[in-house]
């Protein structure tokens, strides 16, 4: 048999005798949207926009946690050699997780050149289950701060409660007010409600990091939604990060996001690669 992994990360096997032809796939060409980048340069910089409260190295993997808040802060970052064999890796990793009392992921990336569909196969292989794949998308800066005016948004290096009270994420604890206020540089946007209002109309953050200007925490209120507001957030957030020298942006938005997916393509952004998060096997489920 042979393990065939494909560009979006998922394995299937074919039997050896099935396969009549290959080829040598060559270096992926030159991106004509959005800044070039490699994907090790993106994740690096997404990883130091949503930084964990502790980590620790093996070998070039980052073990990351934040007492369980979002799965970017509490994963493994495997960029290289962890320095063992992978099984002597993944168990390390699933000690130091399990001795956090949190279940163990992995993030992977594919789709791009030098991303991880030998890692995601592997993964697979031992029975670790994918539970989430998302999207990292690139575009220029500028055109962005360009979308709509900055009156009415209100910018802060902090997320008050105000700000927080938008915020949708389960949880909003102290572990992820470390987690949210870390970053090279960071941005909080607020476009202030109605005086009847309990929560802003709406809110975003944005983690500027070199030329790197990285957007997150988009949301608006539901039924002011259509209403450019989001992108008055993103436009504000643009502007600050072009006056501190970003010149590129990025953004994460979950693959079956359909509408965001839509609005990030209308405002320039292009899909750079997919990332997923593996989640560690259930040993009782699987009989070991």
């Amino acid at each position: 048999m042979l393990l065939i992994t494909r560009k979006s990360g998922e394995s299937v096997r074919i039997a050896e005798s099935a396969l009549v032809a290959g080829k040598v796939i060559p270096a992926a060409p030159a991106r004509r949207r959005g800044p070039a980048a490699s994907y090790e340069e993106l994740a690096r910089v997404s990883a130091r926009a949503w930084r964990p409260v502790e980590s620790e190295r093996l070998g070039d993997w980052e073990l990351r946690a934040a007492s369980g808040f979002t799965r970017r802060a509490n994963s493994v970052l495997p960029l290289g050699d962890p320095g063992v064999s992978l099984d002597e890796a993944l168990g390390a990793v699933r000690r130091w997780y399990g001795e956090r009392g949190l279940p163990a992921y992995v993030q992977t990336a594919t789709g791009a050149e030098g991303t991880q569909e030998l890692l995601c196969a592997e993964l697979e292989q031992r029975g670790w289950v994918r539970e989430v794949t998302a999207g990292l998308w690139v575009g220029p800066l500028a055109p962005v701060a360009d979308l709509a005016e900055a009156s009415g948004v209100v910018l802060s290096r902090e997320a008050d409660e105000a700000w927080l009270a938008r915020y949708q994420r389960k949880g909003v604890s102290e572990v992820a007010l470390r987690v949210l206020g870390a970053g090279p540089s960071v941005w909080f946007a607020t476009v202030p409600g109605s005086a009847e209002a309990a929560a802003p109309a709406a809110v975003g953050r944005c983690v500027v990091d070199g030329r790197w200007a990285g957007f997150a925490a988009v949301e608006v209120d539901p039924e002011l939604r259509r209403q450019g507001l989001g992108t008055a957030v993103m436009a504000a957030l643009a502007r600050r990060a072009l006056d501190e020298g970003a010149s590129a942006a990025w953004l994460q938005v979950e693959a079956d996001n359909e509408g965001a997916r839509a609005l990030y393509a209308g405002m320039g952004f292009a899909a750079h690669h997919a990332y997923h998060h593996y989640r560690e096997p259930d040993d009782r489920d699987s009989g070991r």
